[in-house]
């Protein structure tokens, strides 16, 4: 049979008693992990380093003078935020004690209200029922009934009030309670004095019930304000939580953005400083360290390897078992004799410690050893044992009231920042779209400026083309048009000339000067000397062709009328052209002014679309490493709250179970039964 003394050894055993080799083990384990965790850090760091070594350093200089820039200003800005970052958890904090607080009043106040209501409800009903009482009795009274009344519930009742509770005098008490007493008869003679008894007793029954009444009005009155009060509290210390916490998820998040920014900055930048110093010469020398380091590290892991294997063996188990103490060698031993008190407490305390196995606590530990010490067999040394459960207990309540405020927080904080990734994830597929957006509208906007481009150009061309051709086209009308017009003149002459010999009169209509000119023009030339005399008469007078000259005449004057149409014709043709060159130019310029609108135009929202690339491109940049940044808090959150939230029951159930143990003990050891 296990005592208690022996199962509370094998229970602290159990905690304590791990094999001191099996810890040489796990420290070696550890240290092998730690090595191998270097050794890949530092193989992606000369992976690095070669890489930049084959592309050179060109920008190393401006790198250097931005880091530095950052490193000098990031460190204040960090401080400064994790200093905000830890007020307003402190904020938070307190404002969810003084919500406790307030809200803790609430019930108080509650409790003691309606205790208040229930008692004034009592003693209303107790008055309503004596004055009705009274006042039965007085009708009874006045109306000589006073026999009838006295049998009834309502004399019995008004007579336990009198002798038990009235406020009145002792001789006035006993008058009444003889009176009411009597079994009955007539109105006594006194029966007017007993009348006025009783409407006194009625009235200062009026007069306590209304101040009463006013009391509890008063009261009433009292407890909706300090609701209202304490509701107005809460309510802004909730919404008050509310937006700290919110601030708290984004500032967690800036800081860890800030300190990853620093800790890559600063790295950078020592690399950078490092490579700048001695380019030509680093990267030989860091690939013999890394051939050495990658030597020395593989020795070390082949050590620490053997080392583990040695201390596994199972003979090396087996003597160490037999040559190491335990871990428990040292533990008091527990007595088994105390008094039945004493034993007890200590049998509630155990069980206390059986239900806290799952986190250790020293001071039940201390509370066990203070109770089974020669010490605590005197009852009068049972003070600080009993005072000692108090500051348990006050303690487990104040770690569950903690563990309440840390589940909000970690539980909002977890929405806060659940609700933000989610938010960042759409910012980011948004920013994919208008990204995707953006280079189909650039791509097809390109396409739209070559081609109205090229429209322009083979307008310009086209109305270069057609300028040409109308200088052409009216030069030959002039050309035309003055040949035509000298063939007129001419034809013209050439009828005048025949008109001279063959229809003088019709000659003489047209002046010297033309037909000079005329003449001059067509080579006839007149011939001076003196006139001859006249001939000698020889025959009759000749006879002129005048018929012949006609047709001639009416063959010049179609030759004219040709003219004039084919003239006339192309005129026409001229203005027809002119007012079609017109059209066309002022057609042309109208598009060209249509098209280079339509170009400028395309060029802008190019110019716009490229913008929007560029922006969103920054956008998805920015959005990525706030996004990133998010997913960094949420795992540091998992890190600082899964645990809590997983076992939040189990330790809620726990603290009860202590709470109540020690509370039991402390109530044995204050002597309950």
């Amino acid at each position: 049979m296990i005592t208690g003394g022996t199962a509370l050894q094998q229970s602290t055993e159990e905690r304590t008693g791990a094999n001191p080799i099996r810890k040489v083990v796990t420290m070696l384990q550890n240290m092998q992990k730690q090595v191998e965790e270097e050794g890949e850090r530092e193989k992606k760091l000369y992976e690095k380093f070669m890489c930049y070594c084959q592309s050179g350093g060109k920008e190393l200089e401006a790198s250097i003078s931005g880091a530095e820039n950052k490193v000098s200003t990031l460190p204040a800005e960090i401080t400064a935020a994790e200093e905000k970052l830890v007020q307003l958890k402190d904020d938070i904090k307190q404002h969810q004690i003084d919500r406790a607080a307030a809200k803790s009043a609430m019930s108080k106040a509650t409790a003691l209200r309606n205790k208040e209501a229930a008692e004034f409800a009592k003693l209303k009903a107790e008055a309503d029922a004596n004055m009705l009482a009274v006042a039965k009795a007085i009708i009874a009274l006045e109306k000589g009934l006073g026999a009838g009344f006295l049998q009834t519930r309502a004399a019995q009742d008004l007579r336990t009030f009198v002798m038990n509770k009235a406020d009145v005098d002792d001789v006035d008490r006993q008058i009444l309670v003889s009176f009411l007493a009597a079994n009955g008869g007539e109105a006594s003679p006194g029966t007017d004095q007993i009348v006025g008894m009783l409407k006194q007793m009625e009235a200062s029954m009026k007069s306590v019930l209304s101040d009463g009444m006013k009391e509890e009005e008063a009261a009433i009155d009292a407890y909706k304000k300090l609701m209202d009060s304490k509701k107005q509290e809460v309510e802004a210390l909730t919404e008050s939580i509310s937006e700290k916490m919110q601030i708290v998820g984004e500032l967690a998040v800036d800081i860890i953005e800030m300190k990853e920014d620093l800790t890559d900055t600063e790295a950078q930048l020592m690399k950078d400083q490092e490579f700048l110093k001695n380019l030509d010469s680093s990267c030989e020398t860091k690939t013999k360290e890394w051939a050495e380091r990658s030597k020395t590290r593989a020795e070390e892991l082949t050590a620490l390897s053997e080392t583990i294997k040695i201390l596994n063996d199972d003979d090396a188990l087996d003597l160490f078992k037999k040559t190491l103490p335990s871990g428990s060698a040292s533990l008091v031993q527990l007595g088994q004799s105390a008094f039945l008190l004493k034993r007890k407490a200590l049998g509630l305390v155990r069980g206390a410690w059986r239900v806290s196995d799952s986190y250790h606590r020293p001071k039940l530990d201390f509370l066990v050893l203070a109770l089974t010490g020669k010490k605590a067999l005197s009852q009068g040394t049972f003070d600080k044992v009993i005072k000692l459960c108090d500051s348990m207990v006050a303690e487990l309540k104040q770690e569950q009231q903690d563990d309440y405020d840390k589940k909000e927080y970690c539980e909002a904080q977890f929405d806060l920042a659940d609700d933000k990734k989610k938010s960042l994830q759409r910012t980011e597929k948004d920013a994919d779209n208008a990204i995707a957006k953006a280079k189909e509208a650039i791509e097809t906007l390109s396409d739209e400026i070559d081609a109205l481009e090229k429209g322009i150009k083979e307008l310009d061309k086209s109305v270069v083309e057609a300028t040409e051709q109308r200088q052409e086209e009216n030069q030959e009308f002039k050309d035309l048009m003055a040949a035509d017009t000298k063939a007129k003149e001419i034809l013209k002459f050439a009828r005048q000339r025949l008109n001279q010999f063959y229809n003088p009169k019709l000659a003489l209509a047209q002046s010297d000067a033309a037909r000079q000119a005329v003449m001059m023009d067509v080579g006839f030339h007149s011939h001076g000397g003196a006139a001859p005399g006249p001939p000698p008469e020889t025959w009759d007078a000749y006879a002129k062709k005048s018929e012949d000259s006609n047709s001639v005449v009416a063959m010049m004057d179609v030759l004219i009328a040709d003219l004039d149409k084919e003239m006339t014709e192309a005129k026409m043709e001229e203005e027809n052209g002119q007012k079609d060159y017109e059209t066309m130019m002022s057609e042309s310029a109208a598009k060209r002014t249509e098209d280079s609108k339509a170009l400028s135009g395309k060029m802008e929202a190019k110019a716009d679309a490229e913008k929007m690339l560029s922006t969103q491109t920054e956008v998805k940049k920015d959005t990525n490493e706030e996004l990133w940044a998010t997913i960094k808090y949420i795992e540091s959150l998992h890190h600082e709250c899964d645990w809590l939230l997983k076992f939040f029951d189990t330790r809620k159930t726990a603290r009860t179970g202590e709470i109540d143990a020690l509370t039991k003990a402390k109530e044995v050891l204050s002597g309950a039964d």
